[in-house]
């Protein structure tokens, strides 16, 4: 009975979900939004099914802090903090596309050969750079798979 109380009592702030959804968390699911918590695997068997991905979050008020609890920080302060916060561990780092034999920029219009590597016009054929790929083999697979071998019933002699 205590547990189930501790479930139904609403949290004085809004946390984030730990899984850095963008949802908010909820204490009773470990921090966790309720997507986050049953993907995790922590829903009983008997809990309905849940539909694929996030649903639009339910509107809020947020509720602001007591200023004497922050040292003296007003609200609008403290939530532009804890934007800042936020919008470093979102941002996802720049990864500047380079061709593999050259190291030359290529930015939108970089090559993508079979073997993984990212190339410039220059490198982007197989036989300008140390390619891995064995062309050969794909060649026989594609066309064994696209002609497969046809075979007639055999005819009874008379």
């Amino acid at each position: 009975m205590a547990q189930r109380e501790k479930e139904l009592q609403v949290p004085e702030t809004l946390t984030l979900c730990v899984n850095n959804c963008g949802f908010y968390g909820n204490p009773a699911t470990n921090n966790m939004c309720q997507t986050c918590f049953q993907a995790a695997g922590f829903a009983s068997p008997s809990s309905p099914p849940s539909c694929s991905g996030h649903e639009k979050p339910r509107s809020a008020p947020l509720r602001s802090p007591d200023p004497a609890a922050e040292g003296g920080r007003g609200s609008v302060e403290g939530l532009a903090a804890k934007a800042d916060v936020a919008a470093t561990r979102l941002a996802p780092p720049r990864q500047v596309n380079r061709c593999a034999g050259c190291r030359k920029r290529v930015g939108l219009m970089g090559f993508r050969c079979r073997c993984g590597e990212l190339f410039c016009a220059e490198h982007r054929y197989s036989d300008r750079h140390d390619c891995g790929f064995d062309y050969k083999t794909a060649g026989r697979e594609a066309i064994a798979r696209e002609n497969p071998l046809v075979r007639a019933a055999k005819l009874v002699k008379i």
